[in-house]
């Protein structure tokens, strides 16, 4: 199929690579240097001298990885390998043979994987493409094997293990994923008979499984890379050699066992049931639930080692402006260069209710420290960090007892730096119930006689270390959440119920005038307006289904062009940067395209069928950056870095035409299993949250392109996730799997929010008041467009069309005639009002009105 573009086209016939690639490719690299984490440096092993002979091996090392598969995936111009980036280093390599060998197998190999699926493909129909792509992920090579002749120059090996994952399949716990390979472990027992130290990289989107190699005492340096995008190569050698000094600090909590992660054999397909999903660990997940449940990790949330050290001293706490400050003074009493980040924990009283021992209230990052050199850090959260949600009153509360304030460089090394006293239990804010249960469902409760312990063990180090005490009284509180302005809870203490969309003004005069023009057209134009663009020549694929930019995720209704004067909003994937086609074909001629289907943009156009005469057309490229993964970004706690990410995406929206970002991913990482983990931030909701919100301040700061939160809520798993219903307390809900998206509204409302594909407690998200109008809109005040996940009105999505539209969601993507079809009954026989109608498409339009 063909099309005809009336419009200038997107990209650039020009093949050399333009200052905006130069610099973004340069910030990819910060990026990643500083998401890359040093779990273990025994010996002081790391950095390495670059005059050493080094043997390099595993399957990430020439074919690292930079991100996971499907539409979190970019097309980026090319992806620098750590073996890459240690010639360029000047690391002298040893086993060259071996990963050019690697290399030629890969490369086979990925051949093999293309047909396999492009067959079944053929035999099942192109419609069934991406589950057949999606239920095939690609699986490295095992390469030669590994000649102890070849070590003999050698006392010093590096080991990269990769894995890859991405939507529509989690990962399996088995080995070649969690667990290690027979491959892998008889390649890391040949080096560690014959090299004396080893130094072992991960390449994956997740944690791994260890346990094996505790026997191996050569294993003395660990490098977390996570998928760290284009740069990654570059940046691993960088680290390797000392050139930059990792600060990085992981997001989740990693396990020594599978089996300690909470829910774990009921998790997706684990119990063999992926129809449904208890949440029976409630608001016990990641570090909340190894703390109060006594299980010990390898390593800590909030881990991260540095080649130097740092000292940490608390210095008080204070009430300023309506927040709790903590300051500490942190000092590089090390050799090397480096920054620290400084992260702080607030101990719930642990009382009748039952809570977690602690939770992040704040952290922040120091500036590079020379060695000898101090910094004083004054780190304020909101006293709203400390409330919990109450289910038998509907409201959020701030229970009375003593909070204590710990700091530190991680979650299992901190201090005691002040207590909080609230003398008496305070409603902050009622609400009203959303997501009702519909199955039975029976949560974990806290150990009582350890809750008891930690509270006392703290207690006790607080009082012999006389740690400050700051009284927060029913007044100062009342005066907190009036200064909040913008904060998580912004209310008068003991206020009722209350609409915050009531709250927002509206006086664009342009506005007002789209206004009027919408309640002129017809109720069949109206409709038209609140799907997708449904073009003839593209087909109805997951994450391809735009018009104007090849590539590109989708689009809004032509009609806003045709009927209002305006352009329609394009979409691209992300959140590692924009997924577009790299290459498309213009005709000389005719200027005509061929059709860019889901084939044309998934892995760099690797299963695009060839083009038919080639030399009648032009090459135009799209060179998008592909910066680190969701968790390798978040693992830099800088929230500064993430802005900058989010302006330098923001740059490549406006250059390709993009209007909204199908970004940023957080969800909440539940278990290392789910499929789509990489694309997300963390097991936290509260870093989760101010990642996004600092990407998305970035994405918009001039106002003319946004972000797409997404993907709102529960999509913590990836088998059967359109049909999945996730069980789960209202409490749990609100308290983690909702949180980080208030906290992104409420900071820095992005221009739009994404329904996930999976049931909350029965009923699809998309279909849901609860979530889309009563959580999103009137408690936390959104005032962007709500749009639903690819296809989920088609049969196997499950959701109705005008139960969308009903529950607040505006927008119905990519959109179908049947969609259009099925809202026009519901406005005939009353389930839906025009002025339901008229306030979608508002909505809708007034994202379009940014592009104008």
């Amino acid at each position: 199929m063909t099309r005809s573009k009336t419009q200038s086209f997107s990209g650039t016939t020009d093949s050399a690579p333009s200052q905006r690639e130069l610099d973004n490719r340069e910030l990819a690299l910060l990026a990643a240097s500083e998401g890359i984490v040093l779990l273990k440096n025994e010996g002081d092993l790391l950095p390495l001298s670059t005059s050493r002979p080094l043997a390099l091996y595993g399957a990430g090392a020439a074919c690292t990885i930079k991100g996971g598969t499907g539409s979190g995936d970019v097309n980026c111009r090319e992806t620098v390998s750590i073996y890459q980036g240690m010639q360029e280093e000047g690391f002298t390599i040893v086993s060259g043979q071996w990963l050019e060998s690697f290399e030629k197998d890969y490369e086979d190999s990925r051949l093999s994987w293309r047909r396999e699926i492009l067959e079944e493909t053929g035999q099942k129909g192109m419609e069934h493409f991406f589950d057949i792509y999606s239920a095939h992920n690609y699986q490295m090579p095992f390469g030669a094997p590994i000649l102890e002749e070849d070590l003999d120059q050698v006392d010093t090996a590096v080991y990269v293990i990769s894995r890859t994952a991405g939507e529509a399949s989690d990962r399996k716990a088995i080995r070649g994923d969690y667990y290690l390979s027979p491959k892998e472990l008889e390649d890391l027992q040949v080096l560690c008979e014959h090299c004396e130290h080893l130094v072992l990289i991960i390449n994956a989107g997740g944690p791994l499984d260890l346990c094996e190699l505790d026997d191996y005492p050569e294993i003395e340096s660990i490098l977390f890379i996570g998928q760290a995008g284009m740069e990654g190569g570059r940046a691993v050698a960088r680290i390797l050699s000392g050139y930059y000094n990792p600060s990085g600090k992981l997001t989740d909590t990693w396990a020594f066992h599978y089996e300690d992660y909470p829910g774990s054999q009921v998790f997706s397909h684990m119990d063999g049931d992926t129809d449904t999903e208890p949440y029976i660990e409630g608001i016990y997940v990641g570090y909340r639930y190894f703390d109060s449940f006594g299980i010990k990790p390898r390593y800590a949330f909030g881990h991260g080692l540095s080649y130097t050290s740092f000292a940490i001293e608390p210095g008080g706490l204070s009430l300023e402006d309506g927040h709790i400050s903590v300051t500490c003074l942190v000092k590089n009493k090390g050799s090397k260069g480096g920054r620290e980040t400084l992260q702080v924990y607030a101990a719930c009283p642990q009382t009748e209710t039952s809570r977690e021992w602690k939770r992040l209230a704040a952290f922040d990052k120091t500036d590079f420290l020379s060695p000898g050199e101090s910094q004083e850090l004054k780190i304020a959260f909101h006293p709203d960090v400390l409330v919990g949600y109450h289910e038998k009153t509907a409201a959020w509360v701030l229970e009375d007892g003593i909070y204590g304030i710990f700091v530190g460089p991680s979650s299992d090394d901190l201090q005691v730096a002040g207590l909080v006293q609230v003398p008496e239990t305070l409603i902050l804010k009622r609400t009203r119930h959303i997501c009702p249960l519909q199955k039975e469902l029976e949560e974990w409760k806290r150990p009582d006689d350890l809750a008891r312990a930690f509270s006392a063990s703290w207690r006790r180090e607080a009082d012999r270390l006389k740690a400050p005490h700051l009284l927060l009284d029913s007044d100062s509180i009342k005066a907190s959440l009036m200064s909040a302005g913008s904060g998580p809870i912004d209310q008068y203490v003991g206020q009722d119920i209350h609409d915050a969309s009531e709250d927002r003004r509206d006086d664009d005069a342009d506005l007002a005038k789209i206004r009027e023009r919408l309640r002129t057209l017809s109720d069949q134009d109206l409709i038209a307006l609140l799907t997708g663009e449904m073009s003839k020549w593209q087909d109805n694929a997951i994450g391809a289904s735009g018009v104007s930019v090849p590539g590109s995720a989708g689009e809004t209704s032509s009609l806003i062009r045709d009927l209002l004067g305006l352009d329609p909003a394009i979409m691209a994937d992300g959140p590692a940067g924009l997924r577009l086609v790299r290459d498309y074909m213009v005709h000389k001629e005719d200027g005509t395209v061929p059709g860019q289907g889901i084939k044309d943009g998934l892995e760099g156009g690797f299963f695009a069928d060839p083009v038919e005469n080639p030399d009648q057309y032009d090459i135009w490229h799209q060179y998008c950056t592909a910066f680190p993964v969701g968790v390798t970004l978040a693992q830099t706690w800088n929230k500064a870095l993430l802005k900058d990410v989010g302006r330098a995406v923001a740059g490549e929206m406006e250059e390709f035409g993009i209007r909204l970002w199908l970004a940023p991913g957080m969800n909440i990482h539940r278990n290392p299993l789910c499929g789509r983990n990489f694309e997300y931030f963390s097991e936290d909701p509260l870093l989760s949250g101010l990642m996004a919100a600092a990407i998305t301040a970035g994405v918009q700061e001039k106002g003319r392109v946004g972000t797409t939160i997404k993907h709102f809520c529960c999509n913590n798993q990836e088998d059967n996730r359109v049909g999945y219903d996730a069980v789960i307390s209202e409490r749990a809900l609100r308290e983690i799997y909702l949180k980080g998206f208030e906290i992104a509204v409420r900071q820095a409302q992005p221009h739009a929010i994404m329904t996930s594909y999976n049931l909350v407690n029965g009923i699809h998200t998309a279909n849901s008041c609860d979530l889309c109008t009563v959580a999103a809109r009137q408690e936390w005040g959104f005032e962007g467009l709500i749009m639903t996940d690819w296809t989920t009105t088609s049969p196997q999505g499950g959701s109705i069309a005008w139960r969308c539209i009903a529950a607040g969601n505006d927008l119905i993507m990519p959109g179908c005639p049947e969609d259009q079809e099925d809202i026009g009954q519901a406005l005939a026989r009353g389930d839906l009002s025009r002025d339901q109608l008229l306030e979608c498409a508002e909505r809708i339009v007034k994202i379009s009105m940014g592009n104008n």
